[in-house]
C-alpha cells in the first residue's frame, strides 16, 4: 500500500483546487438497513468524477521533462475529462485515445476542455494506437489507474471519508482498474486498520476478481457491462498487490441490479449517477455484501457523467 505520508502530500497539493465532496445521508436506505448509509458524492468534484484528484496530482508532481512533449492517455470517459482538465490548468497539450463505443457525452467534454480525442477500436485496439502514438510524438503517457502519482491523488477521497465518517465501519468503492480502492484501501489501512473496504464490480467486467483467483493480473477474454467506467479489461500491477493487501472482500453485481441501483439514487437520492457509479448501491439493494454487524456505511459515488440518451434506459 502506499505510505500514509504520499497520500497526505498528495491531498495538500490538489487541496488549493479541488474542494471535498459531501458526504449525503441516504434515508431510504438508512432506513431499510437500520444503520445510516452515507454516500460518497464523488459527482460533485470538477468534471463529474473522482477522477481530476489523480490527474491533478500527477500533472503537479511531474518533471518538465515528462510534460514537454504532452501527454497521452486512453480513457473509456472520466479520466479523459480529469486528465484533460488538470493538464489544462497547467497548459499542457494532452491527446486522448478513447474506444469507439466510449460515451459522445464524454467525448465532447475531453475535447471541450481542449483534449485531442482520436476514437479508435476497442478498448484494447485503443491502448495498441496510444503506444503507437507515444513512439510517434514523444508523449508521456499516463496511466488511468495503474501509476502510484494516480493512486495518490484518488487516496484523497479516502482521507476525506475517514475525517468526515468516524463512525464508519464500511466502505463500498466501486471497482474498475483499481485505482481508487487502492488508494482509499491505503488511507484506510494506515489510520483506520480495522474498517471493511469493500469492493464492488460489475459481473461482466470483474477483472480484480480474476486477478485475487489466479493470484496476479490476468486481461479477462471479454468485457460486457453497461458501466463502461468501470470496463477495464485487466487490473494493474500497482493495484492489484494494494487491494489484495488492503480490500477486506470484493462482491459482484449484475445488469440489473446495477438498473434498479441507478434508478434508486435518481428517484429516492435525487442524484444522476452513471452506471459505474451505482455498483455499490446495487449491492446493497441485492443483499450482496456482508457488512460488519453495526455502523455507518459509506457507499462512493464515484461520478455522473452521461447524456439525456445515456440515461434513458434506466429510467
Amino acid at each position: 500500500m502506499l505510505p500514509l505520508e504520499r497520500l497526505q502530500s498528495a491531498q495538500r497539493l490538489i487541496a488549493d483546487t479541488l474542494a471535498p465532496t459531501p458526504l449525503l445521508l441516504d434515508h431510504v436506505l438508512s432506513d431499510r438497513l437500520g444503520r445510516r448509509v452515507w454516500l460518497k458524492a464523488e459527482l460533485f468534484q470538477r468534471t463529474g468524477s473522482f477522477k481530476p484528484r489523480g490527474g491533478l496530482h500527477w500533472v503537479r508532481t511531474a518533471s518538465q521533462k515528462e510534460l514537454a512533449g504532452g501527454l497521452g492517455a486512453v480513457s473509456a470517459g472520466n479520466h479523459a475529462l480529469g486528465l484533460a482538465w488538470a493538464a489544462g490548468q497547467a497548459g499542457v497539450p494532452v491527446t486522448i485515445v478513447m474506444p469507439e463505443n466510449a460515451s459522445q457525452f464524454k467525448v465532447d467534454g475531453s475535447r471541450e476542455l481542449g483534449a485531442e480525442v482520436i476514437l479508435h477500436g476497442d478498448i484494447n485496439a485503443a491502448w495498441e494506437r496510444m503506444h503507437e502514438l507515444v513512439a510517434e510524438r514523444g508523449l508521456t503517457l499516463v496511466h488511468p489507474y495503474d501509476d502510484e502519482r494516480i493512486i495518490a491523488g484518488q487516496g484523497s477521497v479516502g482521507l476525506e471519508i475517514l475525517e468526515q465518517a468516524p463512525e464508519a465501519t464500511a466502505i463500498l468503492c466501486p471497482v474498475g482498474g483499481g485505482g481508487l480502492i487502492a488508494g482509499i484501501g491505503s488511507a484506510t489501512a494506515a489510520l483506520r486498520p480495522e474498517l471493511a473496504v469493500i469492493g464492488v464490480e460489475p459481473s461482466g467486467a470483474a477483472s480484480m476478481a480474476q486477478a485475487w483467483a489466479r493470484g496476479q493480473p490476468a486481461r479477462l477474454a471479454s468485457v460486457e457491462t453497461c458501466a463502461k467506467s468501470l470496463g477495464a479489461a485487466i487490473v494493474g500491477e500497482h493495484t492489484y498487490p494494494m487491494c489484495r493487501e488492503t480490500v477486506r472482500a470484493l462482491v459482484q453485481v449484475d445488469e440489473a441490479a446495477i438498473g434498479r441501483a441507478m434508478r434508486h439514487l435518481l428517484y429516492q437520492a435525487k442524484l444522476m449517477a452513471e452506471p459505474g457509479a451505482a455498483v455499490g448501491i446495487a449491492a446493497l439493494l441485492d443483499s450482496a455484501v456482508t457488512l460488519p454487524p453495526a455502523g455507518d456505511v459509506v457507499v462512493v459515488i464515484t461520478g455522473g457523467n452521461m447524456s439525456r440518451e445515456e440515461l434513458e434506459p434506466f429510467l
